[in-house]
């Protein structure tokens, strides 16, 4: 879609579109392979925020990582650029959200919907292992599912790859309630075991839709994960239950291995074995020109081209790629009550009425406001006072004065995201448009998720 106040941003082959995620760190971008027409999602990194906060070892191991492991239920990374002053990581585009937001939205999950997803975890962590990867972070969160329902593990920031002669890993990280006890530990742990203790926790959230091992103190929850203080849940099958006992055992040494897990009955029903990763050696050339380079002036072409000072458009393509398996009921659907991390309203008041609007109601909020170019930035810290919570609007024309204000949550908890959504777009009612019902053959018009 093209038109007045657009703006186009290119980096080499790729056109570059809105913003689809952001972290502390990163921002990740919808994008397309002008060559091939592809969609992909391009992950951008700041190279002085790298230098900076002395990442470039961590960013540089995490990528070669992500081309060593190409597994169906991977997430594939394609390829590395690097511009003046950006790194540009190509990754295959996951429409699907993340695994969290299904437990979230349901609660928790039938115990045949569980078991696939364990099923297809298991295999992407047992190829992981075979090629000398330990994730060390695995949760629902780094879990994402495609348009098709199909897991894709994700997010190796925290992973290790094994060297020859390396006997157990020393360094504690992941998250507090998936963390292995012997984790916890200074005596060292070995990565394979620690990764299925985590898998089992999924499992376990998948099925309970809570955690097993939850506690306000991190003292306390540590206590309870040393001596894997759990119980089951009435609704789970006897023969789930022992194959969770046998995953979360706090010994690693008479732990489970995924190759028992296999062999599992539980684990075994419906199970259908997937193709093996590609065993090509990964080319890693480009990753290692991008760090052997970083500070080089300019690598690739980034070229931005600006047909007015409007809010940047979207296209079909992009609007479809918000939505769940590519469902464009998933982003207009009214009746449709469930707040994902990024969330969106549609506004037929005019950009600059929408963004005084957001300034002033996130100000009266207690929010510091950054603004620019129909971009706002709200600063605060969470409820508990404790940490710092952040939260990105971006206004897009989708249509002649029909205007979608995309929100996402930088920093923060989730929970507390979805109460400060309900509360914004409490206070932006009379900007939200809200059109009455239509037929179904005009699902584009029906509405909004707020």
């Amino acid at each position: 879609m093209a038109g007045a106040g657009g703006r186009k941003k290119r980096v080499g082959q790729y056109e570059v579109g809105r913003t689809i995620g952001q972290g502390s760190f990163a921002k990740v971008k919808f994008a397309v392979d002008s060559e091939t027409g592809t969609a992909v999602a391009m992950k951008v990194l700041e190279k002085d925020t790298i230098l900076t906060h002395r990442m470039l070892h961590q960013i540089k191991r995490e990528i070669s990582i992500m081309k060593i492991v190409r597994h169906p239920n991977i997430v594939r990374l394609n390829e590395v650029l690097a511009g003046r002053t950006k790194i540009y990581i190509i990754l295959e585009l996951i429409t699907g959200g993340e695994l969290y937001d299904r437990i979230a939205r349901q609660g928790k999950l039938g115990e045949n919907e569980a078991r696939k997803y364990f099923q297809q975890l298991i295999d992407a962590i047992d190829y992981c292992h075979s090629k000398g990867v330990y994730h060390r972070d695995l949760k629902p969160e780094n879990l994402l599912l495609d348009s098709r329902g199909n897991l894709k593990v994700s997010d190796f920031g925290l992973s290790t790859l094994s060297q020859k002669g390396v006997g157990l890993l020393h360094t504690t990280c992941g998250t507090p309630n998936y963390v292995a006890p012997e984790v916890l530990s200074s005596d060292g742990y070995d990565g394979s075991a620690a990764d299925i203790w985590s898998c089992g926790v999924i499992l376990y959230v998948l099925m309970a839709g809570y955690l097993p091992f939850e506690e306000n103190d991190l003292p306390t929850l540590y206590d309870k994960i040393t001596a894997a203080e759990y119980s089951c849940p009435y609704w789970f099958s006897d023969s789930a239950k022992s194959l969770i006992h046998r995953i979360l055992d706090p010994n690693p040494r008479t732990r489970i291995t995924i190759e028992e897990i296999r062999s599992d009955p539980w684990f075994i029903k419906n199970y259908v074995a997937i193709r093996r990763g590609e065993d090509e050696n990964a080319n890693l050339d480009d990753v290692q020109a991008v760090f052997d380079n970083i500070e080089d002036k300019y690598v690739t072409e980034e070229v931005t081209q600006k047909d007015g000072s409007g809010p940047l458009m979207m296209n079909a393509f992009e609007m479809i790629t918000l939505s769940q398996g590519l469902d464009l009921s998933a982003l207009f659907d009214r009746q449709q009550e469930f707040i994902k991390r990024q969330t969106r309203f549609v506004s037929r008041k005019p950009a600059k009425t929408v963004v005084a609007a957001i300034e002033a109601v996130a100000e009266s909020m207690g929010f510091k406001v950054h603004s620019q170019n129909y971009k706002l930035r709200l600063e605060g810290l969470s409820s508990n006072r404790m940490s710092p919570f952040a939260v990105v609007l971006e206004v897009y024309e989708v249509a002649p004065s029909l205007f979608m204000v995309d929100v996402r949550k930088v920093a923060g908890d989730t929970l507390e995201y979805h109460r400060f959504y309900k509360d914004l777009c409490s206070k932006l009612d009379s900007i939200i448009w809200r059109p009455i019902e239509v037929s179904a053959k005009s699902t584009l018009l029906r509405t909004t998720t707020c």
